[in-house]
């Protein structure tokens, strides 16, 4: 049986190029400010917000567009990563004290252990949170996608989104992120993006533009944007203390 999950980060991927912007867009963005560069190519940061634990990271990679990852905290990294190869993930890279796997559908996701941290979630900020990440898949693997986040994270409730192509994993109480699970149109390799949840998907745009990000196109419930890095990411209307949709919706 899988463990807990301790704490949740949302890792933003983009080019390494781009690296410098997507840092600058999204610590604005979150009202943090930025750690100090680690890895062998400093290619990492977090956003540290003021009085709450960090749950969101910047990667600069060096092939490919980028995108979103999940990264999570438990107590026994063996363990974990057992279990969610018994379950139908692939290993990708094991190191000291944190692994990377893969899941059936394709997509990355991290598994390290948890430090001294005060569980204590970021705030809303300006009404809006950056709160989920969406998996996108292609629709031959969709269901089993949702068939293995299900059985890896069991203390999650697992429930029907508001369209049939979402699934949702809402995490126990104070844990900081998301999963939204979206069967995509066509087949093509499964991918992730960030989503905020907004009190006011028009305010929140003007001011994401304002910091230099581009609209993108318009959904029944969101809002497409692209950051200065090149990266989309989804302005929702959900409500950013409780992450769901507004009642009546």
């Amino acid at each position: 049986m899988s463990q807990p999950i301790l704490w949740t980060h949302a890792f933003i991927d983009r080019p390494f190029e781009q690296f410098g912007p997507a840092c600058e867009f999204w610590a604005a963005v979150t009202n943090t400010r930025l750690s100090e560069l680690r890895g062998e190519r400093r290619e990492f940061v977090t956003l540290l917000p003021e009085d709450a634990e960090a749950c969101v990271k910047v990667q600069g990679v060096v092939s490919g567009e980028g995108g979103s990852h999940l990264d999570f905290a438990v107590e026994n990294v063996p363990g974990f990563v057992e279990s969610a190869l018994r379950l139908g993930a692939g290993l990708v890279t094991e190191h000291a004290h944190w692994a990377v796997l893969r899941s059936p559908a394709g997509q990355l996701f991290c598994i390290g252990p948890w430090g001294n941290g005060d569980f204590v979630r970021p705030p809303v900020v300006h009404g809006t949170r950056l709160d989920q990440v969406c998996l996108d898949t292609p629709p031959s693997l969709h269901d089993a996608e949702v068939a293995f986040w299900a059985a890896l994270l069991p203390d999650w409730e697992s429930v029907s989104g508001s369209l049939p192509e979402f699934h949702v994993l809402k995490p126990p109480a104070g844990l900081p992120v998301r999963i939204l699970l979206q069967r995509l149109d066509e087949e093509r390799p499964a991918a992730a993006h960030l989503d905020l949840a907004c009190a006011d998907i028009g305010a929140t745009r003007a001011e994401h533009e304002r910091l230099g990000a581009e609209f993108v196109a318009e959904g029944r419930h969101w809002t497409v944007m692209r950051d200065p890095a090149g990266g989309t990411y989804c302005l929702t209307g959900r409500d950013p203390e409780t992450g769901g949709l507004p009642s009546g919706s």
